[in-house]
C-alpha cells in the first residue's frame, strides 16, 4: 500500500480569521485530522464532514503523533494540527524527530506555518518585537529547570525583548517569580511589559505594566507575556520597541564618538538594577561605570541629597574653582567645559611650598597640599582621587574648621586608610555636599568623571552624553 502524507499545521490562536488559507486548504482535503480534543473543537465549526476526528487529551503527544503514522502508513492524507504554528512548542518537531529516529522511508512530510500566540500578542501591544527578540517557555515538563535559567539570565543580559510562554500553570507557580527575580537583576523595573491572556480568543484581555509592577500571580497557561528590552517605551498605551529608523535623526550634529558614547549610555541606563535614582545621582553613577565598565559601582556610589545638581548649578554659575589631590584627576577634566564655564583647577602638589610644609609638620604632601587649598580656596571643589591621606586630612579640617567649601568628591583607590577615610569625610560633611565612592575602589579617573558628569548635568534629561569628549 502507497505511503500517505502527514500535514502538521498551525492553526492560529483560536480566531477562524487568523488561519491562513493554506491550512485551511490542507484541512479541507484531509482524510484526517489529529490533534489535541480542545484544538479540535477550535476548527469544527469549519471541518467537512467527511474528515474524521482523531483527538486526545494534554500531555498525549506522542500518541497523537503515533496515531498520524499508523493512518498515513494506510495510504491516508492526514493533518496534525496544533495552536498558533506548529513549529512552536506544537507537534512539528516531533513528528519529524520521529521520521528521523526511525531511519526508514515514511510518509511525506508537510509543516504548514500558523500565527503564533506571542504575534497575535504583540500586535495588541503595539510593536514590541520589532528588533531581535527571543521565546522562552516556563514550562519543565521536557527542559530541566537550569536550562530554562540559564537561557533566562543569556535573554536579560543580551538585552533581548522576550515573549513568556507557559508562565506559570496549577502546579508550577514558583517559575514565573524567579523569571521576574532574575530579569530585574538586567533591566530597569520601569521596562515595559505586556500580559495577553487568550490571545485571539473572544475572551481576549490585554495587561500594560512594568517588569517591577507586574503580579507574577496573575499568569497562568493561557498567558503570553512579552518584556520590551532598554530602548521599548509606552506611548498612548501602544508598546514600542525601536528599530532605530530616526537614530540619524537623534545623532544630527553629534561626532562619531559621541553617538557610540549615546549608545553606551542608554545601554547602561537599562542594566542597572534600580531605577529610584535620583536623576542627578544616575547621571554621575552611569559616567562611572561608562568609565569603568563595572557595575558594581551601582552599590558603592553614595550621595548626599541633591549632591550633583548643587555642583551642577555652582560650576556652570562661572569663576568656580576645583582642588585636586594629583595631577591625574586634573588631566581627566574636560577643558571645553572647564572654559565654558570659565572654571580655574589647582592641583598643589606641585606648588614649592608643599614639601617645606609636609617636612615641618610630618604629614604627606597631598595632606599639606590640602591644607594650604583649604586656606587659599575654601569654597572650592575638592576632588580626591588617588590619595587617602588627602582625604582624611580634608575630613578632619570639615570636622574641626568652620571650612564650607563647594562640595567634595571622595574617590580614592587602594588599600591602607582607603575605607576610612571616605567613613570620616561621610561623617564630616554635615552641610556639604559630597559624592563618594564607599570601599576601596575608585581612582583619578572616576574622580575626573563625577565631575565631568556634574558640569554637563543638563544633557542627563535627553541623555546624551559627551558634547565636549
Amino acid at each position: 500500500m502507497n505511503q500517505g502524507r502527514i500535514i502538521v499545521a498551525g492553526i492560529g490562536p483560536g480566531d477562524e480569521s487568523m488561519v491562513t488559507p493554506q491550512v485551511r486548504h490542507a484541512v479541507s482535503e484531509a482524510d484526517d485530522v489529529v490533534g489535541y480534543h480542545r484544538y479540535i473543537n477550535l476548527i469544527e465549526g469549519w471541518l467537512p464532514a467527511h474528515v474524521s476526528r482523531h483527538s486526545t487529551g494534554m500531555t498525549h503527544e506522542q500518541a497523537r503523533a503515533d496515531k498520524a503514522f499508523a493512518l498515513a502508513s494506510e495510504g491516508q492524507n492526514v493533518v496534525v494540527v496544533s495552536s498558533g504554528d506548529a513549529g512552536i512548542y506544537g507537534m512539528a518537531p516531533l513528528i519529524l524527530e520521529l521520521c528521523a529516529r526511525s531511519g526508514v522511508s515514511g510518509p511525506e512530510l508537510v509543516v504548514l506555518p500558523g500565527i503564533s500566540a506571542f504575534q497575535v500578542a504583540a500586535a495588541r501591544l503595539g510593536a514590541p518585537v520589532s528588533h531581535d527578540f527571543c521565546v522562552i517557555s516556563l514550562s519543565d515538563l521536557m527542559t530541566p529547570w537550569d536550562v530554562i535559567e540559564r537561557r533566562i539570565e543569556a535573554a536579560a543580559s543580551a538585552d533581548f525583548v522576550t515573549a513568556i510562554y507557559n508562565p506559570a500553570s496549577r502546579d508550577r507557580y514558583w517559575q514565573i517569580h524567579r523569571f521576574k527575580e532574575r530579569f530585574l537583576e538586567h533591566r530597569s523595573a520601569s521596562t515595559p511589559v505586556g500580559i495577553v491572556r487568550q490571545a485571539g480568543r473572544d475572551d481576549e484581555s490585554v495587561v500594560r505594566t512594568t517588569l517591577g509592577s507586574f503580579d507574577p500571580d496573575t499568569l497562568d497557561m493561557f498567558s503570553v507575556m512579552i518584556v520590551g528590552n532598554s530602548s521599548t517605551f509606552m506611548s498612548e498605551n501602544r508598546m514600542i520597541t525601536p528599530r532605530g529608523y530616526f537614530r540619524h535623526q537623534e545623532h544630527d550634529g553629534t561626532r562619531p564618538g559621541q553617538s557610540i558614547m549615546i549608545n553606551s549610555f542608554r545601554t547602561i541606563a537599562g542594566l542597572l538594577k534600580r531605577d529610584d535614582h535620583a536623576c542627578d545621582a544616575k547621571w554621575a553613577l552611569i559616567h562611572t561605570i561608562h568609565t569603568t565598565a563595572d557595575f558594581e559601582f551601582e552599590d558603592i556610589f553614595q550621595t548626599s541629597p541633591g549632591a550633583v545638581a548643587t555642583l551642577h548649578r555652582k560650576l556652570t554659575a562661572g569663576g568656580a574653582v576645583i582642588i585636586t589631590d594629583v595631577t591625574m584627576v586634573q588631566s581627566g577634566l574636560r577643558k571645553a567645559a572647564l572654559k565654558r564655564y570659565g572654571i580655574r583647577v589647582h592641583c598643589y602638589l606641585t606648588d614649592p611650598r608643599v614639601p617645606e610644609l609636609a617636612a615641618a609638620e610630618g604629614i604627606t604632601r597631598t595632606q599639606a597640599g590640602i591644607r594650604l587649598a583649604a586656606n587659599e580656596h575654601p569654597d572650592a571643589l575638592f576632588v580626591i582621587g588617588n590619595a587617602p591621606t588627602a582625604l582624611m586630612e580634608l575630613a578632619d579640617l570639615l570636622h574641626r574648621t568652620d571650612l564650607s567649601p563647594m562640595g567634595v568628591i571622595g574617590a580614592p583607590v587602594g588599600f591602607v586608610n582607603v575605607v576610612e577615610s571616605k567613613l570620616r569625610l561621610k561623617a564630616a560633611c554635615r552641610i556639604t555636599p559630597y559624592v563618594v565612592i564607599e570601599g576601596r575602589k575608585g581612582g583619578s579617573s572616576v574622580a575626573a568623571t563625577i565631575v565631568n558628569a556634574a558640569m554637563s548635568l543638563e544633557d542627563a534629561q535627553a541623555m546624551k552624553p559627551g558634547r565636549d569628549v
